[in-house]
C-alpha cells in the first residue's frame, strides 16, 4: 500500500549541471522541485477526487478535563470549518450539502473523500467510531477517508479498525504534532508529549495505514534552528504527509489574550522570511513526504495580530516555488541519508 520507493536515492549520484536538473529522476516523477499533493493525487487516484469535510461532534482530552481543560491555546476550530459543517446534521447530510457546495468550483470531481478534520475525530469508543465511519463510506462516491486527530486519541483496537478499512479504501490519519518539543506542547497546552507522537504515526504505519502530520512554525520559545532541526526528525518517521503553518493568532483563544498582555513574547514570520524558512525546511525534509500546505490561511475575521494580508495559499505556493527555482534547490537536497 506504500505510495512511496524510499530507495529512490541512488537515482540521485549522477552528476547534472547546476542550472539543469532532471526532477523525473525523483519518486514523486513531476518536474515540480518539491513533493507536490496535487501531483501526489492526480498520480494516485488518476482522476480528480475532492475532500468533503464533515464535523462529527467530537471534542478532545485536552477540553473535557480527561488531559486537560479549554483546549489548545491557539485552537478556534470556527476559522477553518465550513459553514455547512455543523454537529447538528447527519453525517450524510453533510456530505451532501458539501459535495454541492463544492460543485461550482470543481465541476470535474466525480470521488471524494470524507474529511473529519475538526477536533479530534478518533475520540470516541470503537462503537461510535464504526457507526460514523460506515455511514461516511456509504455514501456513494466516498472512496476514503481523511481523519485528523490527536496522536493521544488512538490505541490498538481502533487502528485494527482502521486497518480494515484501509484494506478496501484510501484512509490517512493525520496527527497534530504541532511541535517536535514538549516544552512547546505544554505551552500551548496539547496535553500530550511528541514521544507518543512517534509512537502512534508509527503504529499507523505498521497497518499500512497512510500517515500525516501537522505542525505549527514560530511557537514562542521556538529558535529557528530548532524549527528546521524539525524538518530532520520528522523524515526519520514513518510519514506520508505533512502540512506546514506559521503561527497565527485567532480571536477568542487564549493564546490571543496572552499576545494582547505580552506581546514581546511573541515573534512572527514576515511573507519573505517565511519562504525562504521553508525552502530551507523543504531542502532537510525527505523527498519521499508529500507536502499539502506550506502555510494556514484562515477568514481575516478570525485573526488578530501580525499577519500577511489578503495573500492566498496558491499565491503562496507561486512563491515557494518561484524561490526554489532561484536557488536551484529541491525538497531533500541537503537531506541526510
Amino acid at each position: 500500500m506504500n505510495f512511496f520507493n524510499t530507495s529512490f536515492f541512488a537515482t540521485l549520484l549522477g552528476f547534472h549541471p547546476p542550472d539543469r536538473v532532471f526532477f523525473m529522476d525523483f519518486a514523486w516523477k513531476h518536474n515540480r522541485r518539491f513533493n507536490s499533493y496535487s501531483e501526489y493525487f492526480k498520480n494516485y487516484f488518476g482522476e480528480r477526487v475532492q475532500k468533503v469535510a464533515i464535523d462529527a461532534g467530537f471534542t478532545c482530552p485536552n477540553r473535557d478535563g480527561t488531559v486537560g481543560i479549554g483546549g489548545c491555546t491557539y485552537c478556534n476550530n470556527d476559522a477553518f470549518n465550513p459553514s455547512y459543517c455543523t454537529p447538528e446534521k447527519s453525517i450524510t447530510q453533510q456530505i451532501d450539502e458539501g459535495i454541492k457546495f463544492h460543485a461550482v468550483r470543481y465541476r470535474k470531481a466525480t470521488k471524494y473523500l470524507a474529511y473529519f478534520q475538526a477536533y479530534s475525530n478518533t475520540y470516541a469508543s470503537l462503537k461510535k467510531l464504526e457507526k460514523i465511519y460506515t455511514e461516511a463510506l456509504s455514501y456513494p462516491g466516498i472512496i476514503g477517508l481523511v481523519i485528523g486527530t490527536r496522536p493521544d486519541c488512538i490505541d490498538d483496537e481502533k487502528l485494527d479498525f482502521f486497518k480494515t478499512i484501509a484494506k478496501n479504501h484510501y484512509l490517512i490519519i493525520e496527527y497534530g504534532i504541532e511541535s517536535c518539543y514538549n516544552r512547546s506542547l505544554q505551552s500551548i497546552n496539547r496535553g500530550h508529549t511528541f514521544e507518543q507522537s512517534v509512537d502512534a504515526i508509527e503504529k499507523t504505519a505498521a497497518r499500512g495505514i497512510f500517515t500525516g502530520a501537522h505542525m505549527i512554525f514560530g511557537l514562542p520559545g521556538e529558535s529557528r534552528e530548532e524549527m528546521l532541526k524539525e524538518a530532520e526528525i520528522l523524515s526519520n518517521l514513518p510519514l506520508n504527509n505533512i502540512k506546514l503553518h506559521q503561527l497565527q493568532i485567532m480571536k477568542n483563544t487564549e493564546m490571543a489574550e496572552k499576545y494582547k498582555n505580552d506581546p514581546s513574547s511573541f515573534s512572527f514570520f514576515k511573507l519573505e522570511a517565511y519562504i525562504e524558512f521553508i525552502i530551507d525546511f523543504l531542502e532537510k525534509l525527505s523527498p519521499c513526504i508529500v507536502v499539502e500546505r506550506f502555510a494556514g490561511e484562515a477568514p481575516p475575521r478570525f485573526l488578530t495580530g501580525p499577519g500577511w494580508g489578503l495573500i492566498r495559499n496558491d499565491q503562496i505556493v507561486q512563491m515557494v516555488e518561484k524561490r526554489l527555482k532561484e536557488r536551484n534547490t529541491w525538497q531533500g537536497r541537503l537531506r541526510e541519508k
